[in-house]
């Protein structure tokens, strides 16, 4: 790496260990049920109204599975709203160029993508979607999923923390104080800076300007559609939600989203923002802030790591292009915006993929073998490297979990976790959940690569064809939404079996973590022992660490061997290109 690239990178993780204090003071203050905020006085009669509206026998505490049964109808019902805009695009309002409805199968596909937060696209954002579906169809959701993924993380917290409970708290008010308190807020700052540095937000129609180049002999003036939109609203909660999904096809590649070096640099300290802060108030929450300060520092960790190797493996470049003087510095810029370069490419797309958000500025279809594989492992591993809003911290504890059952294997003696017994209950919850990704991704993988359908979506051949398809399905269960960009995915069949896999890499994992924070919290909280397994050190650290990076290796290593990893095996064998 040069010194530009690490430069960039302290920087970034210095700024994120900066704000993740505050940030986390806040949310302590939101998450609390009936604590006031720094907002309150200003929102404060608002969030009243929005109880009043409830009406009060919705607000009491609730059991896990009360809580994850209004999860589960909120989702279903805001899920069937996307889809019915989606369907009904071509008479609804703001549509100044007549985009007619979407087919079922992509509506289907993108109303589920964005109530999972995955926000995966089989679509081009700018030829597809008018301003209200794009509003009122997804921003909207990115709102409402992010809130989803905070107030399940809590649940978890709390189900830790609190001793012998049977509720665990409500889940319209944390909907509400998550909004009110965290989402809007920074979304309006974020938005009112992406408009101070270039980022469109308008309704106008589209501009239709003469190029300057014109062929001879045209019968007509050549005439280029330039893209409108609100783009700058989507584009700051694309961000702090870990959402992904693009205004425009070309995601934060594209100029009108992503304009230059200092939005990009904002853009990726946003996707990691909330996930650090969300460390601090599990420390807190657990009165033991060096627990916190540890898990943080194990997700900083492996984000380090998989930022070198994406970054060395770029900069490295293809060895044949090298060899033929094409490319005499030896980095891979295809698929890469020159104003942002090699460095800040891999740096986002670590960034991207270690976070559940899935936005891109460069195509990971171009990346070498090995710059592609850190994507694709990030995935892997559960997106618990800070993760998504919420999902990362509950996906990091569930590893947690199991870190401490392993440990107090090697011991001996009873699990034990902030008081709380790790028992059999506690183990398959936490199984189910870490197992449920590698069944998906995996199956659904398998069957596309032998079938027609499956093949039929292919840009490419042999391993890096499978990676399409791998990166594909890991990427909708891990609920990412990033693509390697070489799939032709607006399909029935993908569109329909990507739903699916979103499907499960959600719910199959919050149901789970619910049933944990209701086990977890009904039992005592009991003092530490001489058998107690210290959580605040960094035997702890390596511990976790080495869980996370094991598991994730032990359940996609043979996928991979498949597709990156022999794909780089034969670039560096073979003596030609063609």
């Amino acid at each position: 790496m040069s010194w530009p690239a690490w430069l960039q990178l302290i920087l970034l993780l210095a700024l994120l260990l900066v704000l993740t204090k505050p940030l986390g003071r806040h949310l302590v203050a939101v998450l609390d049920g009936e604590a006031r905020t720094v907002l309150t006085p200003a929102l404060g009669w608002l969030e009243r109204l929005c109880y009043r509206l409830l009406g009060r026998t919705r607000l009491a505490e609730q059991t896990w599975k009360e809580y994850g049964m209004a999860l589960l109808v909120f989702s279903l019902v805001t899920a069937l709203a996307t889809y019915g805009v989606m369907r009904l695009q071509d008479v609804l309002p703001l549509n100044p160029q007549g985009f007619p409805a979407t087919t079922q199968h992509l509506a289907f596909n993108t109303a589920i993508s964005f109530a999972t937060n995955t926000n995966w696209q089989s679509y081009g954002g700018e030829s597809t979607l008018s301003y209200f579906t794009q509003m009122v169809g997804l921003t909207l959701h990115n709102f409402l999923s992010a809130a989803v993924g905070i107030a399940i993380a809590a649940v978890l917290v709390r189900g830790l923390v609190r001793s012998r409970a049977t509720t665990l708290g409500n889940f319209w008010v944390d909907l509400v104080r998550i909004h009110l308190y965290v989402l809007l807020p920074l979304s309006l700052v974020y938005a009112l800076f992406l408009v101070s540095q270039g980022v469109i937000q308008n309704f106008a129609p589209y501009t239709q300007a003469t190029v300057l180049e014109q062929p001879l002999g045209a019968a007509a003036p050549l005439v280029q559609s330039i893209a409108q939109g609100p783009v700058a609203s989507q584009e700051a909660i694309k961000m702090l939600g870990t959402n992904g999904g693009g205004f425009f096809n070309a995601n934060s590649a594209h100029p009108f989203e992503n304009p230059n070096p200092l939005v990009n640099f904002v853009q990726m300290l946003s996707i990691f923002l909330i996930p650090s802060a969300l460390t601090w108030y599990l420390g807190r929450s657990a009165g033991n802030q060096r627990h916190g300060w540890v898990v943080w520092s194990v997700m900083a960790a492996l984000f380090i790591a998989g930022t070198v190797a994406c970054t060395y493996a770029e900069a490295a470049g293809n060895p044949h292009l090298t060899a033929l003087g094409i490319d005499p510095s030896g980095g891979n810029l295809e698929g890469k915006e020159q104003r942002f370069g090699i460095a800040a490419s891999a740096l986002f797309a670590t960034i991207t993929t270690d976070a559940s958000c899935g936005a891109v500025n460069a195509m990971h279809d171009s990346f070498t073998p090995l710059g592609g594989l850190v994507p694709l492992f990030n995935m892997h591993l559960g997106e618990v490297v800070f993760g998504g809003v919420g999902a990362g911290l509950y996906g990091m504890l569930v590893y947690v979990i199991i870190a401490i059952f392993i440990a107090g294997l090697m011991v001996g003696r009873t699990p034990e976790y902030l008081g709380k017994k790790i028992q059999a209950y506690d183990m398959k919850a936490a199984s189910l959940a870490i197992l449920a990704m590698a069944f998906c991704a995996l199956g659904f993988t398998a069957w596309a690569a032998v079938s027609d359908w499956g093949l039929a979506g292919l840009n490419n051949s042999g391993p890096h064809g499978f990676s399409e398809i791998l990166y594909a399905f890991s990427s909708a269960t891990a609920n990412n939404g990033s693509a390697f960009a070489g799939l032709t995915a607006n399909t029935t069949w993908y569109d329909s079996t990507l739903a699916v896999a979103m499907v499960v890499g959600r719910f199959f994992m919050i149901v789970p973590v619910l049933a944990l924070a209701g086990n977890l919290g009904g039992k005592q909280t009991l003092p530490p022992s001489a058998g107690t397994f210290p959580v605040d050190g960094p035997t702890f650290g390596i511990l976790l660490c080495g869980t996370v990076v094991l598991v994730g290796a032990l359940n996609f290593l043979p996928a991979l061997a498949f597709g990156p990893l022999v794909e780089h095996f034969l670039l560096s064998a073979t003596s030609t290109l063609f």
